[in-house]
């Protein structure tokens, strides 16, 4: 399951060329090209393996269209897509894992979205250090992400409840801490 994880990570959010691979403006892909195209290098895979991997994994990064035709990632992004998220107002804090060796620039700078669409946040400490754990020695970032909407920063939450925003000044983060 791993396999198909990263594969569909690469594919539905990174290089969808690498295997063949055409997404639609939204993200989408059919499911029998995705099926297609993931088996011709990197299979077998069927069906019930994406079903297994979209009902399996929380918070959810893949979601099926109502009639099951086609699946795409839920966010993190690094090509261009009309993402789906709402706009809302955010919890008081969020959370953001990093890598300490990261701290430095993020001191400076605060958190950019680098090669994705949006700065990814979580409402939980777990998630956000399971995110940072990616990445090396994990660290966790407090946002004042309420303060920050009421400085005009627009905050979206995503389908699978990933928040996401544009860019996170430095004076937003309130606190560093690790599990």
């Amino acid at each position: 399951m791993k396999k198909l994880i990263g594969l569909l990570s690469l594919v539905l959010k990174h290089r969808p060329e690498e295997i063949g691979l055409t997404l639609d403006p939204k993200g989408w892909a059919r499911v029998d090209e995705l099926l297609t195209c993931l088996n011709k290098k990197h299979g077998p895979f069927t069906c019930a393996d994406l079903e297994k991997l979209v009902n399996s994994h929380e918070p959810r990064r893949f979601s099926f269209t109502d009639d099951g035709t086609a699946i795409r990632a839920n966010e993190g992004h690094s090509i261009e897509i009309e993402l789906v998220a709402v706009a809302k107002k955010p919890p008081e804090f969020l959370y953001h894992g990093t890598a300490t060796r990261f701290m430095d620039l993020i001191e400076r700078e605060g958190l950019s979205k680098m090669s994705r669409q949006q700065v990814h946040l979580s409402r939980g400490i777990r998630p956000a250090h399971d995110a940072g754990e990616k990445h090396g020695k994990p660290i966790i970032l407090e946002i004042s992400s309420n303060v920050m909407h009421n400085h005009g920063h627009q905050f979206f939450l995503s389908e699978n409840g990933v928040w996401l925003t544009e860019s996170v000044p430095p004076d937003y983060l309130t606190r560093r801490f690790s599990l």
